[in-house]
């Protein structure tokens, strides 16, 4: 099997452009209509978070956001193969100047982004920033495709850390005022992660970022990437955000909230281009702390 899935994606890779978006939206179908992966998930988190739609409206971002992750899926596969003329007609980015402030105070900064339009596409600007970026990531179950992800994106200069024990290593990082990136909108497991509001409803949260930005001095960047209408990936970094003054729970929980709502923000904004299928909010607080919120 792991053989099979590494023949395909050298497969997808060599692929005509025209033709790879084909297989991409195709294997969306599949994956949301038939294969139904998660499909009852997505449908009532985003009912939940957008009661205003009508039942055609919530199943059309359902099914346009299963073709988003096969579009995903395709370009991953050729991710590895691009040139630097493909990507820089495929890849669109605004707003350097708030990189370039955060990353004048010699901190380094930390990237905020979250599973939006094509997440992976982001690595293909780390040459661009001329700064070494490390990414806080978790490996996949399948070894070859894990490797296969892990080589396609290592091509751009991208260093890996794993996502747990990683905030020394993040740390060392700004401190030689480098970029790390981190991605906010996973959920987590009680004793891992704090509460807060996501669409109106809590959300266990790592405070990692907070407290990593607290101990750094270093900045937080709000950056994500979306797929345009014509194809092409639109990214939009955002006015940096000074990091929390101390590590005081209730200063990290304010933060992370902070945070969360930016994403939130940026969800709403390109609704069937988020992970809906993701159980976001699966780690719930005891009732009585609900109110606390």
């Amino acid at each position: 099997m792991n053989r099979l899935l590494a023949i395909l994606a050298g497969w997808i890779a060599c692929l005509p452009p025209r033709a790879a978006r084909r297989l991409g939206l195709g294997a969306g179908w599949v994956f949301g209509s038939v294969v139904r992966y998660h499909r009852r998930d997505a449908l009532a988190a985003l009912q939940r978070s957008f009661p205003e739609k009508s039942a055609d409206e919530i199943r059309g971002l359902v099914r346009r956001m299963y073709a988003q992750l096969g579009l995903n899926g395709v370009e991953l596969c050729r991710l590895g193969t691009m040139s630097a003329a493909e990507l820089e007609t495929a890849v669109i980015m605004e707003g350097w100047d708030h990189l370039k402030a955060a990353m004048a105070r010699g901190r380094g900064a930390i990237i905020l982004t979250a599973h939006l339009g094509n997440w992976d596409m982001l690595c293909t600007l780390a040459p661009r920033w001329g700064y070494p970026l490390t990414i806080i990531t978790k490996n996949l179950r399948n070894q070859r495709l894990n490797r296969f992800w892990m080589q396609a994106r290592e091509r751009f200069g991208l260093r890996f850390v794993p996502a747990r024990h990683s905030f020394r290593a993040c740390l060392t990082a700004l401190r030689k005022n480098e970029i790390v990136g981190f991605v906010l909108d996973q959920n987590m497991i009680d004793r891992e992660g704090i509460f807060v509001e996501f669409f109106g409803r809590p959300a266990c949260t790592t405070p990692g970022l907070a407290y990593l930005a607290a101990q750094s001095g270093a900045p937080v960047v709000p950056a994500f990437m979306v797929r345009d209408a014509d194809g092409r990936h639109r990214g939009r970094i955002l006015a940096l955000l000074e990091p929390p003054p101390d590590r005081e729970p209730g200063t990290i929980r304010a933060a992370t909230q902070q945070y969360t709502r930016i994403i939130e923000t940026a969800v709403r904004e390109h609704p069937d281009q988020w992970i809906w299928l993701h159980r976001r909010w699966k780690t719930q607080p005891p009732p009585e702390a609900v109110s606390a919120l």
